[in-house]
Parts: structure tokens; C-alpha cells; sequence
């Protein structure tokens, strides 16, 4: 084996068409890594918008950079937690809708924000970019309704007793 001075050793890993390769498969997971994280920002645009609210507020108020964005990040969960809690506990057929169209709206307006941006990349008919940007809103509103009230029933079901159990009539007890 002869070793040339200034000599470059090609592999398989720094040829054109490999790295042609890795270049697009590596892009095609940006993007889609991109549009998931977009898509998850318009599901929850309702705890995000107080999230962010709350931590400019509080990083003006002197908490810090790192405090900031940790109380954001309690105050976006903490909107979520109690609006699927207060969609669970409302026994109401009114008050259960208007909880989840809280969080739906402004899902929905997202989601017809980011569609219709993304659409003007690749679709050149004014009128199918407002298509598609409609019906990215219906879909991104309906997941985040579905995603506030994702309790399987309410928290306090009709007949459930909220005091201790009794043992039925003709039950006895061990001391008795």
C-alpha cells in the first residue's frame, strides 16, 4: 500500500450522490419536524398566548430570562390543565361547548393563519389557498376541541353518590 503525501481518501460517506441523499432525507425531516411543531403551536394557541403573556410580563417584572420562561411554561400548562378540568366537571350543555370554543377559536384562527402561509409556497390559485387554508382551520379547530375535552365522561356523573360507600341493606358487618 502507497501513501501519497496531500492525498484525500474517498469513502462512501463523502461522495456527491451520498451526500446528495442525506441532504434530502435531512431536509424532508426538518420539514416535517417543522410542520408538527407548528400544527402543535395552533392546537394549543389558548395556553400558548397566556404562556407567553405571562412570561414577557414577568421577565419585565425582573424575574430573569430562565424564570420567565419557567413561569410561561406553568402558566401555559396550568390553562390547559384547568380548561379540560372545567370541561369535565361542567355539567351544563352550554357551559361544556363554550369552554371548548375558548380554546378552539383561537386554534382555529391559528391554524388558518399557518395553512394559508404555507399554502402560498406551493399554490399559485388564490381560491385554493383559501380552500386549504379553511379547512387547515377546521381540522386544527376540531383537534384542539377534542384535545380540551379528552376526559372520557364527566368528572361527576348522575346517580354517583359524593359521600362514603353504605353497604346494601341486607349486608352485615363484622361486628354486627
Amino acid at each position: 500500500m502507497v501513501v501519497v503525501e496531500g492525498a484525500t481518501l474517498a469513502t462512501f460517506v463523502t461522495g456527491t450522490i451520498t451526500m446528495l441523499i442525506i441532504g434530502l432525507l435531512l431536509n424532508i425531516v426538518g420539514l416535517g419536524i417543522f410542520c408538527w411543531a407548528l400544527f402543535a403551536l395552533a392546537i394549543h394557541a389558548l395556553p400558548f398566548f397566556v404562556g407567553m403573556t405571562v412570561g414577557i410580563y414577568s421577565f419585565q417584572a425582573g424575574a430573569g430570562p430562565f424564570g420567565a420562561i419557567v413561569v410561561g411554561f406553568v402558566a401555559a400548562g396550568f390553562t390547559f390543565v384547568v380548561g379540560q378540568y372545567a370541561v369535565s366537571v361542567a355539567r351544563s350543555p352550554i357551559v361544556r361547548p363554550v369552554i371548548g370554543l375558548l380554546f378552539a377559536v383561537p386554534a382555529a384562527q391559528a391554524g388558518y393563519s399557518v395553512t394559508l402561509a404555507l399554502a402560498h409556497l406551493g399554490i399559485p390559485s388564490e381560491w385554493w389557498r383559501e380552500s386549504v387554508a379553511v379547512l387547515g382551520a377546521i381540522a386544527v379547530g376540531g383537534i384542539a376541541l377534542a384535545n380540551v375535552s379528552m376526559q372520557t365522561g364527566t368528572a361527576l356523573r348522575e346517580g354517583v353518590a359524593l359521600s362514603s360507600i353504605q353497604p346494601p341493606n341486607e349486608a352485615t358487618t363484622a361486628g354486627g
